[in-house]
């Protein structure tokens, strides 16, 4: 029993699931101004965390050609014959299907639009088509990647505004040097696989430029929030350490044979910043300032925002 619950733990990859979970429920709070209302953040955050370990699964089960040609990923669940491919699917599909009722009984349609979005995106077209044939396919990946944390602020506020493309940029543009460096990291096994990465494609040297460029792209996205208005000043002070040590690991050890360690350290530090960029985001979101119509325009999921007491329309 121990043995196939674990089978079907690693299918759904939790770790991924765990930092996801992370951007969703700060994406939540940034939208509720920090107010935690449970009755909604808590199926919201299992909902989303579902539909993620769904799309995980889907890509397990996407990639297990693939994962035998590679040293990383040839112990796997579906690349050791583990599981069969039917079950894998079916696994996913309970996920799914589960999380999908709990958002949309929970939440709005508008978060269950974003969520179906990004695992379209990432179990469709990125696992099955982009991944095998395109090295820019990161970059529509990275969309798909910043599905939880917008879904997580459209659960609270159930609109698609400002604050959503504030945290679309922010964790797309994470994404895309985050993944370069995996794909440092790992480009002997992606070239056993065939897979066209980009480092394959136009060189690492080429490729940390790319990266460097995107950091610094990513750290601009990170003034936004405050900028805007939607969080105070510990957010952006938190960035922009987040931001410089992330660019200077980009900048150093860039030399002929380091690679691998260059590239492995980048990795660590990037899930690292956006888990610590995550948590700030919902400690230092904004309050709205007080005013006569304030518990009638932010009272309750059905108007704008998740905060009590209800309003007289709800």
């Amino acid at each position: 029993m121990l043995v196939t619950f674990r089978k079907y733990l690693l299918l759904a990859k939790p770790g991924i699931v765990c930092g996801n979970l992370i951007a969703a429920i700060g994406g939540f709070l940034l939208a509720s101004h920090g107010s935690a209302e449970l009755v909604v953040l808590a199926p919201a955050a299992l909902g989303i965390s579902l539909i993620v370990a769904s799309g995980c699964v889907f890509n397990n089960w996407a990639d297990r050609d693939l994962d035998k040609k590679m040293a990383r990923t040839r112990n796997r669940v579906l690349a050791r014959g583990l599981m069969r491919p039917k079950t894998a699917v079916g696994y996913a599909a309970i996920l799914a299907a589960c999380g999908f009722a709990l958002l949309s009984v929970a939440t709005n349609w508008l978060c269950v639009g974003i969520v179906l979005g990004g695992l379209v995106i990432y179990a469709g077209a990125y696992s099955l088509y982009l991944k095998r044939r395109c090295a820019y396919a990161a970059a529509i990946g990275s969309l798909a990647g910043a599905a939880p944390a917008v879904a997580g602020y459209c659960a609270a506020s159930n609109r698609f505004d400002a604050g959503s493309l504030i945290l679309l940029a922010i964790f797309a543009s994470w994404q895309i040097p985050h993944s370069l460096a995996i794909a440092v990291l790992r480009l002997d096994d992606y070239k056993a696989a065939a897979l066209p990465v980009l480092p394959a494609r136009i060189g690492i040297a080429a490729t940390r430029r790319l990266v460097v460029f995107s950091i610094v792209l990513f750290s601009a996205s990170t003034l936004l929030p405050t900028f805007c208005g939607y969080t105070g000043y510990g957010f952006p002070a938190t960035a922009a350490i987040v931001g410089s040590i992330w660019l200077l690991l980009a900048l150093t050890d860039n030399k002929a044979g380091k690679e691998r360690l260059w590239a492995g350290r980048l990795v660590i530090f990037s899930i690292l910043g956006i888990i610590v960029l995550s948590v700030m985001m919902a400690l230092d979101a904004k309050r709205p300032a007080a005013r006569p119509d304030a518990v009638a325009s932010l009272s309750c999921r059905g108007c704008d925002i998740v905060l009590k007491p209800p309003c007289e329309r709800c």
